[in-house]
């Protein structure tokens, strides 16, 4: 789900749409405007859990509070904007809304996508590698390991150079099973600066790339990791070869 916590499969298949169930649900607020961890960081600590064989779907909260319930229950139509894209979707019916807004401290609605893959930011897949991360704590004096959560990257591989996967734009990669073909930078925005276990702020990661690394050419924006789609679908396990090919 969009926003919350991430979870981390030891297998996925993925699929022209990305991997499976990823930001199949998102949330919305009053106005129906989108609303995630840039408006409320401390959402990144629900727990979702979902089981697309009975459509159960489960939130776990930091109390241990759990809600969950049958989320193929749906309601009223809504057209959600996702950065200038329009995403039609369904608000859905059950409990999740209500335990959500409670936590945040402002009515917010749970949502579901209509299409796969369509609660994506631009592209179905993101990648970046640890030494990137790596970098960045480096170029920040950060004095421990900065969590690469906080990037929220579906792919994270170990062994490049610092950025080397920007070099691989317009490339396809083997990924496991799958093939990839990356398209272009990803540009960061606020919940990178926050505690993937708090949702707090705790490290200037824009201001620190911002100082090191150029803009997004031909566009605005802070540059780290790249967006993917994937042109050869396949099982993908943690410790997979990764390599580029074209």
């Amino acid at each position: 789900m969009k926003g919350l916590a991430l979870l981390h499969p030891e297998l996925v298949r993925m699929g022209p749409a990305g991997l499976p169930q990823d930001r199949l649900f998102y949330l919305v607020d009053a106005t129906g405007r989108l609303f995630g961890g840039s408006r409320h960081g401390p959402i990144v600590r629900i727990v979702p859990e979902f089981d697309p064989a009975d459509e159960r779907l489960e939130l776990r909260f930091p109390d241990d509070a759990v809600v969950a319930g049958d989320a193929s229950a749906l309601g009223e139509p809504i057209e959600t904007d996702f950065y200038g894209r329009p995403v039609p979707g369904h608000l859905v019916e059950g409990p999740w809304s209500d335990a959500v807004s409670r936590f945040a401290g402002t009515p917010v609605r749970l949502a579901r996508c209509d299409r796969p893959g369509d609660g994506a930011d631009v592209h179905h897949v993101t990648i970046v590698s640890r030494e990137s991360v790596e970098e960045v704590a480096r170029q920040g004096e950060h004095d421990d390991e900065l969590d690469p959560r906080r990037f929220r990257m579906n792919i994270e591989i170990r062994g490049c150079r610092p950025h080397e996967e920007d070099g691989w734009d317009g490339r396809l990669v083997r990924v496991g099973e799958a093939v990839i073909r990356l398209r272009g930078q990803v540009p960061r925005c606020v919940v990178t600066t926050q505690s993937p276990s708090t949702g707090r702020k705790d490290f200037e990661t824009l201001k620190v790339i911002a100082r090191y690394r150029p803009p997004i050419e031909g566009r605005r924006g802070i540059p780290f990791g790249m967006y993917a789609e994937v042109e050869g679908p396949g099982d993908v396990h943690v410790g997979d070869q990764v390599e580029p090919t074209l």
